[in-house]
């Protein structure tokens, strides 16, 4: 069941990035008010890094801005790190109630 959970709250995080990173595409376009970088970046750390990425390169918005063009991909690495590092510990004894 918790599993459950995760993979809600996953799908949440990178709806939630599509939405930013199109927002703050059409925000661009009119002269709106933006999204910030950091609030961007933010949702990329807390698992919507590859939905943001993805949805970056597609509507063509931050593509040449080097902190999200090799900061998202770093994030990506560290996250696939991290859960490597979780199964890993888990299935070698680590206990996770």
């Amino acid at each position: 069941m918790r599993e459950y959970y995760i993979i809600t709250a996953f799908i949440a995080v990178n709806l939630w990035a599509i939405c930013l990173t199109v927002y703050d595409k059409r925000a661009a376009k009119k002269g709106a008010r933006r999204v910030r970088e950091r609030t961007l970046l933010l949702v990329s750390l807390l698992g919507g890094s590859i939905a943001m990425l993805v949805t970056m390169r597609f509507v063509r918005h931050k593509t040449k801005h080097a902190k999200f063009m090799v900061g998202i991909p770093v994030i990506i690495l560290l996250q696939i790190a991290a859960t490597i590092l979780f199964f890993w510990w888990k299935n070698n004894g680590g206990d996770i109630s």
